[in-house]
């Protein structure tokens, strides 16, 4: 399991985290991991592949890159 460090809260998010964790008598660090996991719940999960890479019609090469720089296109 991964650890987050996170600085600089101001302090009137430290109090209501506090206040929060106390509500539900929780710490502190889990009451923030409650709340990022509301955060994504309604997020779709991420695919198990990435997507395929993408093929254009015709081939890069140099030749190509020499001319779109000629033509003011880099």
């Amino acid at each position: 399991m991964a650890d987050l460090l996170i600085r600089g809260i101001p302090d009137h998010i430290h109090l209501l985290l506090k206040t929060r964790a106390d509500h539900n008598g929780r710490s502190m660090n889990m009451e923030a991991l409650a709340l990022l996991e509301e955060a994504f719940s309604g997020w779709r999960d991420l695919p198990d592949e990435p997507p395929t890479p993408f093929k254009g019609t015709f081939p890069i090469d140099n030749e190509w890159l020499r001319r779109a720089i000629e033509e003011g296109r880099s």
